[in-house]
C-alpha cells in the first residue's frame, strides 16, 4: 500500500478543497489522495506552528516535507520578509503546493527533493513535521543532516509524538545540537534544535 511519502502516480486522483483557520485567518487549500493529511489541517502541524514566533523569522526558511504546503503558506501569509523554499519527495504534493501558493497569494520556491538531495543553500530556519511512517532512518536524515544546511545561528523546529520515540530521538540529537523542548500538547512535542558553533 502506498504512503504519502511515496511517489505513486497510480493513486486515483480525487482533488478537493479543504478549509481551515489559523491565527484568526481562514485558509483554503487543494488536497488529493496520496498526500499527507489529505482531509484536514494536521493537529501536529498546528501545534508546531502555534509554537513558532512566525513574525521573528528572518532570511531563508525551508519547509521540509511540505506536503500540501500548509507550513510555507502560513509562514508566508504572516511574514512577507522571509524567503521560503518548500520541498517534498511526493510530486503530487509539489504540484498541489504550487496551486495552493497561488490560491493563497504567497510566494515561495517549490521543488522535488528526497530530503536534502536537491538543496544547495543554507537556511536560517528549517521547519518540519517529519514523515514518521517513513521510518527512523528517514527521520534521522531530516533532523541530523539538516545541520549541514543551517547557517551558523540556524535552527530546526520539528514536531513528533511521544509514542513515536521523540524522547530517544531528543537524546540522540543532543550530541549534535542545543535542544529545547518548546511545548508538549496531547502527546506532541515541539522541539527546537539550535546549531552549535
Amino acid at each position: 500500500m502506498s504512503q504519502y511519502f511515496d511517489n505513486d502516480k497510480n493513486i486515483k486522483s480525487e482533488k478537493r478543497l479543504i478549509k481551515f483557520n489559523f491565527n484568526n485567518k481562514e485558509f483554503s487549500i487543494y488536497s488529493d489522495n496520496g498526500v499527507f493529511s489529505k482531509d484536514r489541517f494536521d493537529y501536529g502541524t498546528r501545534v508546531l506552528l502555534s509554537n513558532i514566533d512566525i513574525f521573528k523569522l528572518r532570511g531563508n526558511v525551508l519547509d521540509l516535507g511540505c506536503g500540501l504546503g500548509v507550513v510555507g503558506i502560513i509562514l508566508g501569509t504572516f511574514n512577507r520578509n522571509i524567503n521560503i523554499d518548500m520541498i517534498d519527495v511526493n510530486e503530487r504534493a509539489i504540484s498541489l503546493t504550487k496551486e495552493n501558493l497561488i490560491l493563497n497569494n504567497v510566494k515561495a520556491d517549490v521543488f522535488v527533493s528526497n530530503v536534502y538531495d536537491n538543496v544547495n543553500k543554507k537556511y536560517n530556519c528549517i521547519i518540519t513535521n517529519p514523515p514518521i511512517r517513513a521510518g527512523k532512518d528517514v527521520i534521522r536524515r531530516f533532523l541530523f543532516d539538516g545541520y549541514d544546511y543551517l547557517e551558523d545561528d540556524g535552527v530546526i523546529y520539528f514536531v513528533m509524538r511521544k509514542d513515536h520515540g521523540v524522547k530517544s530521538m531528543i537524546k540522540e540529537l543532543e550530541n549534535k545540537y542545543m535542544v529545547n523542548v518548546i511545548d508538549k500538547d496531547k502527546g506532541f512535542y515541539v522541539v527546537e534544535l539550535k546549531k552549535c558553533r
